[in-house]
């Protein structure tokens, strides 16, 4: 059976959705629906896999030129939908078990619009061409771009000491990166985050970013005991660095820990300059997607 979700250099908001279609159709108990909207109208899907009581959530492409974190949780939806259909195991984990007890809830890209903007450009028709070619300073290299089309960066968007998060920033105003916003939640994209994670009950969440090969795990204090235990868990299985507090704030992680005092965790994948190259999808998959399996389960 042919693979459905291709890694390659031009996967993006489009490509994404047929992707999302396909798999439906081959796989009908995956579940699919939508968040919310970004700036442009973008309808920003969700994913459900499983049946279980217990709630868990990844997410992927907050920033803009971290593109490639959605395509390592297209990856992992066909391969758990797969395992499930075959009533089989990924590694050593059976995957009807974990359907069973578990649902996982995915947002493959959470920022449909400045994924575009990195990928494909902008084009003069477009609404916002003037004010994201003058953030740019007139490039058309958008390689650096993290932010929403209006140039705010949507992990810096939530009521988690924004304030403190909003001096610390250097820009005072819309930019390509950095920039948290004119208030906590002024974005359509961080407004769904928001309004969709309220509407569960998370066990745990995972933000993936890129790069650096670490695990922010805890937040002011506030992260549970248990989150010590579980990062050494995704530690061992990735290589990467566990990380308990860095000089941040405002994040969706930091906010997840923050209301909710449930394991909460920011996972930064692979080494390089962001984007980084589709070249290394392989081996963050690698090193990766047994943490996948594993929030599932702890």
């Amino acid at each position: 059976m042919s693979q459905i979700v291709i890694p390659r250099r031009n996967y993006g908001y489009e490509e994404m959705m047929t992707d999302l279609t396909v798999l439906k159709s081959r796989y009908p108990f995956i579940q699919f629906t939508f968040i919310g909207e970004s700036v442009s109208g973008r309808s920003i899907p969700v994913v459900r896999l499983g049946e279980g009581a217990k709630e868990v959530h990844y997410n992927g492409s907050f920033h803009a030129n971290e593109w490639l974190t959605t395509i390592i949780l297209m990856h992992f939806i066909e391969e758990y939908a797969k395992a499930y259909q075959n009533q089989g195991n990924m590694d050593s984990f059976h995957i009807p078990t974990l359907y069973n007890q578990t649902s996982l809830w995915i947002v493959p890209m959470v920022n449909p619009d400045g994924v575009e903007l990195v990928q494909k450009g902008i084009t003069p028709d477009h609404p916002y061409f003037d004010k994201v070619m003058r953030l740019n300073g007139g490039s058309r290299d958008f390689s650096g771009w993290k932010a929403n089309i209006r140039g705010v960066d949507l992990n810096d968007q939530f009521p988690a000491h924004w304030e403190e998060e909003v001096t610390r920033r250097s820009p005072g105003e819309p930019a390509p990166r950095d920039y948290p916003g004119p208030a906590p939640l002024s974005e359509p994209e961080s407004q769904a985050m928001a309004k969709f994670t309220h509407s569960h009950h998370f066990r745990l969440v995972i933000a993936f970013h890129t790069q650096c090969e670490e695990i922010y795990w805890g937040y002011r204090g506030l992260e549970p005991p248990e989150s010590r235990q579980i990062v050494e868990r995704f530690a061992d299985f990735s290589g990467y660095k566990p990380v308990q507090y860095v000089e941040s704030d405002a994040g969706y992680k930091d906010w997840f820990i923050q209301d909710w005092r449930n394991p909460g965790f920011t996972v930064e994948l692979g080494r390089g300059v962001n984007p980084l190259p589709i070249s290394q999808f392989s081996s963050i998959w690698e090193k990766v997607f047994r943490m996948l399996l594993t929030g599932l389960v702890v």
